[in-house]
């Protein structure tokens, strides 16, 4: 018996997966050359966009929502309110806490991203049909439940014989 795994690519589920990452990284990369031109980077988009949808939320609680460290936040924080992006306040009740809000040079990122956003979903789901986005969402909760099985360490559903795509 042989300890030979054939790669990932090589099975129907690996294939899928290899795609899956493929058009995850494009999308990515897409995504950055167009935000390139707003002089916000992409880990900052999403924290500026966090502020501008939650006015006044604290660091802690905009890390928790971002899922990443305090010093994380801190320094992203830092370089947004360099760029003229944020504004920090300290808050009149408590004065161990920022109040964070976006100035009209980041309000104008907002808007010019949440643009980019919008014509790159178009154009990525060109040509599909309202059946196509019922399915194929119906199979990204599936994944996602199966992930979370695992993740809380129940596993995930198995496929029975005639549904086993790998044979």
């Amino acid at each position: 018996m042989s300890n030979y795994r054939k790669p990932r690519h090589d099975t129907p589920e690996g294939r899928l997966l290899s795609q899956y990452m493929r058009i995850a990284r494009k999308h990515r990369c897409v995504l950055e050359k167009r935000l390139n031109s707003t002089g916000v980077y992409r880990s900052q988009h999403r924290v500026l966009m966090c502020i501008h949808d939650h006015p006044n939320i604290s660091q802690k609680e905009l890390a928790r929502m971002n899922d990443v460290t305090s010093a994380t936040i801190a320094v992203t924080l830092k370089k947004l309110e360099k760029g003229g992006y944020i504004s920090r306040t300290v808050d009149e009740r408590d004065n161990r806490f920022n109040q964070i809000t976006v100035t009209e040079k980041g309000q104008q990122v907002v808007k010019d991203s949440r643009r980019i956003f919008s014509e790159v979903e178009k154009a990525m789901f060109s040509g599909f049909t309202k059946e196509e986005f019922t399915a194929m969402g119906g199979y990204f909760d599936r994944i996602m439940e199966n992930l979370v099985r695992l993740e809380l360490g129940e596993g995930a559903a198995i496929p029975i014989e005639s549904e086993d795509i790998s044979h």
